[in-house]
């Protein structure tokens, strides 16, 4: 059950991230997982964003400053503490996100198409009760 759940989020993610792959910005999902952070976040820090993801600094430095480099994140020094940088999308990295954020409405009414309203509503109900066993367990 759970090979088929991550069998299924793959052709997800693939199919998500192909609308970039044919565009300007080859980024990957976790380079979006940032992105989709800053745009919820606008002026958080790297420090904020470690804590929210529970990745590692280093490896976030590195994406971000690969976004920074595509011209995806802008930085900008905090003004009550010098040492703190507070990021930012660019008008290109928020049209990046928009366009992922499309592309998730599409897939999610593609996966969707043929099941009645009801049908959905146990999908979900079922999979958060995975979600929570999962959580849960030991």
């Amino acid at each position: 059950m759970l090979d088929l759940i991550h069998t299924v989020m793959h052709q997800y993610r693939s199919k998500q991230y192909q609308a970039l792959r044919d565009g300007p910005h080859d980024i990957t999902h976790m380079e979006g997982k940032v992105l989709s952070f800053f745009g919820h976040h606008p002026g958080a820090t790297q420090s904020e964003l470690a804590k929210h993801s529970g990745r590692d600094k280093a490896q976030l430095a590195r994406l971000i400053k690969g976004l920074r480099d595509q011209g995806l994140l802008d930085a900008v020094a905090d003004e009550a503490d010098k040492r703190n940088v507070r990021l930012t999308l660019t008008i290109d990295g928020q049209s990046v996100l928009t366009t992922l954020r499309q592309q998730a409405k599409r897939l999610n009414t593609l996966a969707l198409k043929d099941m009645a309203s009801n049908e959905q509503q146990e999908l979900l109900q079922l999979l958060r009760r995975v979600q929570v066993n999962l959580n849960t367990g030991s």
